[in-house]
C-alpha cells in the first residue's frame, strides 16, 4: 500500500496544499467581521483533511471498478436528486440541499457531477467504436444527461445544471464525436445564446414578467447587471458593482491581508463562498489573483499529462470531464466579477467555503490519481463489456447497410468483361480486355 501511495502525483498534492493555504486565509479574512461565520476557516481545514483522505483512498482503488459500476452510481445519484426536489431545504434560492442533521447537510447536485463523468465514460467505453454516431450514441448519451439536468433545474440551480452540459460537451469531444456533429451542435448553441441575448435585451419587460410568473425572478436579478445594467435594480447591481470596485482597488500588490476595505466592511456579500475571489484580488492584488490562476493551470496541466500517458480509453474521458467541470467553475466564478458572465452562485474550486463542493472536487482528484496508478494497464475485465446493439442501433445499422448496397449497385453499372478476339495470322488467339 505504501508503495502505491508513493506513486501518487506529488505535484498535484503540493498544488492542493497551496490551494488549501490560500483558501483558509481568504475565508478567515472574509468572515472575521461576522461572529456567525468566524469558525468557517477552521471547518475548511477539517474538510481539506477529509478531502486528502478521499484523494488517497479513491486513488488507491482501480478507477475501472468505478467505471464498471457507474450505472449503479447513476441510479443512486438520481434517487438523491429526486429526494432533494421533494425534501430539500432552500439555500440562496436553490432548494437542493438534503439535511442529515441540524449542522450537516449536502448538495446532491454537486455529488452528481462526479457520477455523471463516470457514467458517461461508462457509456462511451461500452461502445468500443471509432467516431460516435449521432442517433446511436450522441442522442442516447444526451438523454441520459438531460434527466439530472432537468431535476437540478427544478431545484432552481442553474449553475450546476449548466455544469452538466459542459461535462457532456467535454466528454463527447474526447469520445470522438464527429466534426460535423460538433459543428452543428456549436451552431445551435451559439444561435440559441445570441437569440437569448437579443430577446432578453429587446423584450426585457416581457421576459421579466414571464420569470415572475414561474417564480424565477431572481434569474433576472443576476442577468440584468450583465446584459442590461441600466434596467437592473439597485439591489441587483449592489453585488457586482461593489465586487468590481474591490477588485480594481487591489491594484498590483493588493492592500494587504485583512486590509481590504470593501471586504472587511461587509460591502461585498458571500466573501467566504461565491465572492471569495474578490477577497484575494483586493487584499493580494493582481499578483495574488495571478498566483491562483497559475495554480489552476499547473493542476490542469498535470491532469492532461496523466491523460496522455493513459493506455486505455476510460481514463482520458474521465480526466477531460473533470477538467471541463473545473474550467467551467473557474471561468464562471471569476468571469462573473469581471463582467464576462452573469452571477450563478458557482463556487471557486478548492477555494470557496463548502464541504460538499470541496469533497467532490477532491474525490475527482482521487480519480485522477487512480488513473495515474492504473492507467498504464491495458483494458481488462474491470471495464464494462461491449453492450449488444440496442433497438435504435439495429435500425441505424439496417439503414446504413441498405445505403451501402445502393451505392454498390450504382457503382457497378459498368463492369469489365474478359473478351477473346481471334487473330487471323495464326491458330493462337490474343486475349484482350475491354468493356
Amino acid at each position: 500500500m505504501w508503495r502505491m501511495v508513493k506513486k501518487l502525483d506529488g505535484i498535484i498534492l503540493f498544488v492542493l496544499l497551496l490551494l488549501m493555504v490560500m483558501s483558509v486565509f481568504a475565508i478567515y479574512s472574509g468572515t472575521r467581521f461576522d461572529p456567525n461565520l468566524a469558525s468557517h476557516h477552521v471547518k475548511t481545514i477539517y474538510f481539506y483533511a477529509a478531502g486528502f483522505i478521499a484523494v488517497i483512498g479513491i486513488g488507491l482503488v482501480n478507477y475501472k471498478l468505478y467505471v464498471r459500476y457507474a450505472f449503479l452510481l447513476y441510479g443512486i445519484g438520481i434517487i438523491f436528486l429526486i429526494l432533494a426536489n421533494v425534501l430539500g431545504s432552500k439555500v440562496n434560492n436553490a432548494n437542493g440541499w438534503l439535511k442529515i442533521s441540524e449542522s450537516i447537510s449536502f448538495q446532491p447536485a454537486e455529488l452528481f457531477k462526479m457520477i455523471l463523468i463516470l457514467f458517461l465514460a461508462h457509456l462511451i467505453v461500452k461502445r468500443k467504436r471509432g467516431d460516435l454516431g449521432f442517433w446511436r450514441d450522441v442522442v442516447p448519451i444526451g438523454c441520459w444527461t438531460f434527466i439530472p439536468f432537468a431535476l437540478v433545474m427544478a431545484q432552481n440551480d442553474l449553475g450546476n445544471a449548466l455544469g452538466y452540459v459542459i461535462i457532456l460537451a467535454a466528454v463527447l469531444w474526447i469520445g470522438n464525436i464527429k466534426l460535423k456533429h460538433a459543428l452543428i451542435g456549436l451552431t445551435i448553441i451559439g444561435a440559441f445564446f445570441i437569440g437569448f441575448i437579443k430577446a432578453y435585451t429587446f423584450y426585457h419587460d416581457e421576459v421579466f414578467s414571464f420569470l415572475e410568473k414561474i417564480k424565477r425572478e431572481h434569474w433576472a436579478e443576476r442577468i440584468d447587471p450583465w446584459l442590461v445594467p441600466e434596467k437592473a435594480t439597485a439591489k441587483a447591481m449592489w453585488h457586482t458593482k461593489n465586487a468590481g470596485l474591490a477588485i480594481g482597488s487591489g491594484g498590483i500588490m493588493g492592500k494587504g491581508f485583512l486590509e481590504g476595505t470593501s471586504v472587511q466592511s461587509g460591502r461585498v456579500p458571500y466573501t467566504y463562498s461565491d465572492s471569495i475571489f474578490v477577497v484575494i484580488a483586493e487584499e493580494f492584488g493582481f499578483v495574488g489573483a495571478s498566483l491562483l490562476i497559475l495554480l489552476y493551470f499547473i493542476l490542469i496541466h498535470r491532469m492532461v499529462l496523466i491523460a496522455l500517458e493513459c493506455k486505455e480509453r476510460a481514463g482520458p474521458i474521465i480526466i477531460v470531464g473533470i477538467i471541463g467541470m473545473l474550467l467551467y467553475q473557474v471561468f464562471e466564478n471569476i468571469g462573473a466579477f469581471l463582467g464576462l458572465m452573469p452571477l450563478t452562485g458557482i463556487t471557486l474550486p478548492f477555494i470557496s467555503y463548502g464541504g460538499t463542493s470541496l469533497l467532490i472536487n477532491m474525490a475527482c482528484i482521487g480519480l485522477v490519481m487512480s488513473i495515474k496508478l492504473y492507467g498504464d494497464e491495458d483494458e481488462d475485465e474491470l471495464l464494462p463489456e461491449e453492450q449488444p446493439p440496442s433497438f435504435m442501433q439495429r435500425i441505424w445499422d439496417l439503414i446504413k447497410k441498405r445505403k451501402e448496397k445502393r451505392e454498390q449497385h450504382h457503382a457497378a453499372v459498368f463492369t469489365l468483361e474478359e473478351v477473346t478476339y481471334p487473330v487471323p495470322q495464326g491458330n493462337e488467339s490474343k486475349r484482350l480486355t475491354g468493356l
